[in-house]
């Protein structure tokens, strides 16, 4: 099957904004009747992922946009270290199986866009109609099915104990916000007191190691690399950037996206003068190529899970060269799993 590696893939020079969004109305559980949230895109991918977002009931442009921000940020050159390729991170033997030339030009080509988002659709599809009989939340079922394969999906009767690919679902839920719960109105900006818990959540986190791929909403974790010095390239239990926004904002009753792409398209933009402690500060030349993210303190400084061999620690805003802008975490709607 395809990685169960959630791409954090950097993106390159896509111009950005505007948006997919979903007409069809909330009603009981089948995914595509469910009202779903504004994700932002790369303007060139809209038309694709309108188009392709329609090719079965049980997938949305919202839900497919939502995918593809987890999987690859929108980058068609992103390559995951198991070996998932493309914009939407088909294995090679799943993409030889389920690959489609999208754009009728003769060939199939995981590599282009124009073939790689229709057939992310056509795989949804499939596997929606594979999983059809298993109990608990569909859309969630078709998620963690796209993530850990169908047949673990099938064994374990609904989203396997995979703390991955539930993190995986969970964030993807939260970015095509499915169904509304938890507290507060959805559409509303993180409030001041969330952002103070955020910054005292990440305060406690100082020391705590740099992990590539490590911490989620339940804490640290074990990532596939980088320790700290002297041990470089061995597994550590810490945070990357993503990980730890994502730990402080749970911690303040906010579930955010897994990567910084997706965290940034779960996000108002503010501007300076608007700046609160506890917002995102973002890197990246454009929305589709965010590389990192760091939590605002005041003054000039945030707190990171800068890179490997280090540890999380405070820094100055200008420590990189290429920050984007700064937003603020914005209540969603999400499905629990």
């Amino acid at each position: 099957m395809r990685s169960a590696t959630a791409g954090a893939a950097i993106g390159a020079g896509a111009t950005v904004l505007v948006v997919a969004a979903a007409l069809i109305q909330a009603a009981g559980d089948n995914p595509a009747l469910n009202a779903a949230l504004t994700v932002s895109v790369p303007a060139e991918y809209q038309g694709l992922i309108e188009k392709a977002g329609n090719t079965c009931p049980e997938v949305t442009p919202n839900l497919l946009a939502a995918l593809l921000t987890q999987e690859s940020g929108f980058n068609p050159k992103a390559r995951s270290q198991v070996g998932a390729q493309g914009i939407a991170q088909f294995m090679p033997s799943t993409w030889e199986n389920s690959g489609i030339d999208g754009n009728g030009d003769g060939k199939r080509d995981v590599w282009d866009p124009e073939d790689a988002i229709p057939s992310s659709a056509k795989y949804l599809c499939s596997i929606a109609n594979d999983v059809k009989d298993v109990p608990g939340n569909k859309q969630n079922n078709i998620l963690a099915a796209y993530n850990a394969g169908t047949g673990a999906v099938k064994k374990y009767g609904g989203v396997p104990p995979y703390k991955e690919t539930q993190n995986y679902v969970r964030s993807i839920s939260v970015l095509a916000g499915k169904t509304p719960t938890g507290s507060g109105k959805a559409g509303t900006m993180a409030s001041a007191d969330q952002g103070a818990t955020a910054v005292d959540t990440a305060q406690e986190m100082i020391g705590t190691p740099y992990s590539w791929g490590g911490g989620n909403a339940d804490g640290p974790s074990t990532g596939t690399c980088c320790s700290p010095k002297g041990r470089s390239g061995k597994s550590i239990r810490g945070f990357d950037c993503s990980g730890l926004a994502a730990y402080a904002y749970a911690k303040a009753g906010i579930r955010l996206p897994r990567t910084a792409a997706a965290q940034y398209a779960a996000s108002k933009p503010v501007t300076p003068d608007q700046m609160l402690p506890g917002d995102l500060v973002f890197y990246g030349s454009s929305a589709s190529s965010i590389h990192h993210v760091g939590i605002y303190i005041g003054g000039g400084y945030m707190i990171e899970a800068a890179r490997p061999d280090t540890e999380v620690r405070y820094s100055s805003l200008g420590s990189m060269s290429d920050l984007f802008g700064v937003a603020r975490p914005v209540l969603t709607t999400a499905t629990e799993i």
